[in-house]
């Protein structure tokens, strides 16, 4: 690949049209994930919000690694009001990242409304798993220390069916958007 070839892959990756549209998907994201509400009353610290429609949207317009940089800068914003001490924006800049990677990748190179729901439906899978591998690893242990093992285990099923409930209605709600807006987010996308 020459050089002409890397500064226009470059300047159309980060072309103002598209920086702009990923700050508007980022704080969108942002916005929508402050409306939190908890699922389960036995553990009210998970809450469903669904900010990651946005960041999902943004991964299929784009591209999965746009789609990480706003999560990313998503949860780089949640840090000022987070009551995590920042553990809970790390948990779910992974478990978002691993929910969001198959359906992106997958939309850039099969398009149609049966590898998309195929691609959801796996990344619901993923990220449920990288949902409890960060709860379990590392939420968990920052918060409860020597007991985390023993409270991990007594809501492992509450983790399991927060996350399922939460990476369903993302996709079906992204699912449902991604048709009514694709004429206007193409416009704002430069591929």
């Amino acid at each position: 690949m020459n050089h002409n070839t890397n500064n226009s892959i470059t300047t159309k990756r980060f072309s103002t049209r598209r920086l702009v549209a990923l700050a508007l998907f980022t704080a969108m994201a942002y916005v929508i994930s402050m409306l939190s509400f908890p699922v389960f009353p036995a553990t009210p610290y998970l809450k469903l919000d669904f900010g990651n429609v946005f960041i999902l949207l943004s991964a299929f317009l784009f591209g999965p690694i746009e789609g990480i940089v706003v999560c990313l800068l998503k949860e780089v914003l949640s840090l000022i009001n987070s009551s995590s001490g920042g553990v809970g924006e790390i948990a779910n800049f992974l478990m978002t990242s691993a929910y969001l990677i198959l359906p992106a990748v997958v939309y850039r190179y099969k398009k149609g409304l049966r590898a998309v729901f195929l691609s959801l439906m796996g990344a619901c899978v993923l990220g449920t798993v990288a949902a409890l591998l960060a709860n379990r690893f590392i939420v968990f242990p920052l918060y409860m220390k020597e007991s985390a093992p023993t409270v991990f285990a007594g809501v492992f099923w509450f983790v399991v069916g927060f996350n399922l409930i939460k990476t369903v209605s993302i996709s079906a709600l992204t699912f449902l958007l991604y048709k009514r807006l694709s004429g206007v987010m193409k416009k704002l996308a430069v591929k």
